[in-house]
């Protein structure tokens, strides 16, 4: 019975199959609690709210915090279902070590290090670490593993296009600072100072925080500007064709999955049809025999009754009762 108890708590937790609606309530579930703890985590940050509702947003932590540990410690249990965490000890831990668990365990720790050490400043800081749950909806949401998958597919291109605009903005904020350090030393004072007008500059969010004030450096704010509009445009097509590419190879590997059912289907049907046809010819066959030997039967009664008593010799009277069955087959045949 555990084995199989096992074994279903794996499937619920595990999978996402449409047909099993313990893991579709599964999923909605820890999907609504993830999206409500987040939304009473970014409530709890207004004065006014948290005072009012302070009880409803502390209840709302604690119950969502315990079914996440509850899944953790089912996950953990669970595991040892996949051959690659089979071993009682070392499989759980390989598997705790995997980037979903780890995103399972540090969501949680927020709230039993409040628990715990309700007066240490630092604590407060660790609680962000709650906004890490809506990471745990990659288990069950197609959305976010497609972004993920996009992201880690496209990484080569993603990590060049980053360099590149890296150098550019080391390139174009030192050129700044040099040119406009003298003209405006307070917003200028440094190439730090002068990297965060790059990145504004790059984006092309224009703060207006920091602007250059010279001639040359206007120019060279201009030729920034249009600099970043193009090379922001890089990454934004490279995540495009991601995801046109992967929505393509979901469509033909559900094309697949449905053409390989439908011959699974078809062969399972050919293979009952060869298995009735098999058995009737079986069938057949065996009331062909049965026929064939109450004919010759009756042959060699109507041989003996004949000619028994004129003939003793068991040969003739076998060729004889032969000859009247492959008559009366050629008769019937006829």
């Amino acid at each position: 019975m555990r084995p199989q108890l096992k074994r279903i708590i794996y499937q619920i937790l595990e999978t996402s199959e449409s047909t099993n609606l313990y893991s579709l309530v599964d999923d909605f579930v820890i999907t609504f609690l993830i999206l409500i703890n987040v939304a009473a985590f970014i409530a709890s940050t207004s004065p006014s709210f948290s005072r009012e509702y302070q009880s409803i947003l502390e209840n709302i932590e604690i119950f969502s915090s315990l079914v996440f540990t509850i899944e953790y410690a089912l996950r953990l249990w669970v595991c040892t279902i996949d051959r690659r965490y089979s071993h009682p000890l070392l499989g759980r831990l390989r598997y705790a070590l995997t980037p979903l668990a780890l995103i399972d365990l540090v969501s949680i720790l927020p709230f039993y290090a409040l628990l715990l050490f309700p007066t240490l400043s630092f604590i407060n800081l660790i609680s962000l670490l709650r906004l890490l749950r809506l990471l745990k909806m990659s288990r069950y949401s197609d959305s976010v593993r497609t972004l993920g998958a996009v992201l880690y597919a496209k990484k080569e291109e993603l990590l060049a296009t980053a360099f590149a605009v890296f150098i550019l903005l080391i390139f174009a904020s030192s050129i700044m600072y040099f040119v406009e350090s003298e003209a405006h030393p307070e917003a200028f004072a440094s190439i730090p100072d002068a990297m965060w007008w790059g990145v504004v500059t790059l984006t092309t969010v224009g703060y207006g925080d920091i602007y250059p004030i010279t001639p040359l450096g206007k120019f060279l704010g201009a030729i920034l500007a249009f600099l970043g509009i193009g090379i922001f445009a890089v990454p934004a097509g490279i995540i495009a064709s991601g995801f046109s590419e992967e929505v393509q190879r979901k469509k033909q590997e559900k094309i697949a999955a449905n053409l390989e059912r439908s011959a699974n289907s078809q062969s399972v049907k050919m293979l009952a049809d060869i298995e009735v046809g098999f058995e009737q010819q079986q069938r057949d066959l065996a009331l062909y025999v049965e026929s064939c030997a109450e004919l010759m039967q009756i042959c060699i009664q109507t041989a003996k009754q004949k000619l028994g008593s004129h003939i003793e010799n068991e040969e003739i009277l076998r060729d004889l009762a032969i000859h009247l069955y492959n008559e009366a087959v050629r008769k019937f045949e006829l």
